[in-house]
């Protein structure tokens, strides 16, 4: 049971990481310099954002023992 209860932990966490990356942390990052790749900084880490909850979503994929490879 402590098996699943950290799975579900981790897809919790999963979750929530793209969000906080969105909401959570603009008053920290809401500046225009430094530029990245010639993009002002909060446009940057909107952009890396997008990629983030990318990732997020592609291991809550894989960690989803209910799915059949049939739905993709």
């Amino acid at each position: 049971m402590k098996g699943a209860a950290g799975m579900n932990s981790v897809k919790v966490i999963l979750t929530l990481i793209p969000f906080i990356w969105t909401i959570g942390m603009i008053p920290f990052v809401n500046r225009v310099k430094p530029f990245v790749l010639g993009l002002p900084f909060l446009a940057f880490w909107l952009i890396a954002g997008i990629v983030v909850a990318f990732l997020c979503i592609s291991a809550l994929y894989r960690l989803d023992k209910n799915k059949n490879d049939s739905e993709i």
